[in-house]
Formats: C-alpha cells, structure tokens, sequence
C-alpha cells in the first residue's frame, strides 16, 4: 500500500492547528483570529480527503486547488498571529515549515495532474 504523503502532512497539520486553537483560546485568550486559522488549517486535510472520491481529474484537481488556497489563508491567519505577539518565532517557524511542505506538495500535485491531462488530450 503507498503512502499519501499529502494525506498525512494535512491531517498532521490540522492536528497541529486545532491544539495551538486550543492553546490560544485557553492561554492568550485570543478567539477570532484563532478560529479563521481552525478553519482554514483543518479544511486543507478535509479537501484533501475529498479528492480522494473526485468524479473527475479535473474536480481533483479543483478540490486540491481549494486546499492551497486554504492553505495560503493559513499561512496569512499565522503571520498575524506571530506579528501580534500571540505565537511566538519558535512555534511560528515550526508549524509554517509545516505549512510550506503542504503548499509545495500541493502546487505540485496541482502541476502534474494538470500536466497529465493535457497530455491524455
């Protein structure tokens, strides 16, 4: 059985996202900024999923389109959060270098499946 490295890393991250969600709430009492990073983060992993079922290449690739975008809104909710003081630089390095794993998987898989169909054409 092969291994979805993209499968894993989301879901890994979403975990990640819901504990330092947990963390800001309880710690930093921080609850709007937190919440937008709990949807974004755990959408990438559910996307993913998603495209696991897709009826078609190209609604595979548009599911993992969707997923990069929540995955750059992310990236945004995390810079905002460590600028504000709510994370600090040795979490925020940690679960970005995370984040940017997830985007390059992404943008690749994104790539290479559109590659492939314009060859199958």
């Amino acid at each position: 059985m092969t291994k979805n490295i993209i499968k894993e890393k989301s879901f890994n991250f979403a975990l990640r996202v819901i504990k330092l969600h947990k963390y800001l709430i309880n710690e930093k009492k921080e609850f709007v900024l937190s919440k937008q990073l709990l949807r974004s983060g755990t959408a990438i992993g559910a996307l993913v999923r998603e495209s696991e079922y897709a009826e078609s290449k190209a609604d595979f690739v548009h599911k993992l389109a969707i997923a990069l975008k929540e995955a750059n809104e992310s990236e945004y909710w995390l810079e905002l959060l460590y600028y504000e003081e709510y994370i600090d630089q040795k979490g925020y390095n940690s679960i970005v270098a995370d984040l940017k794993e997830i985007l390059k998987l992404l943008i690749s898989i994104i790539n290479s499946t559109k590659n492939n169909l314009k060859t199958e054409k």
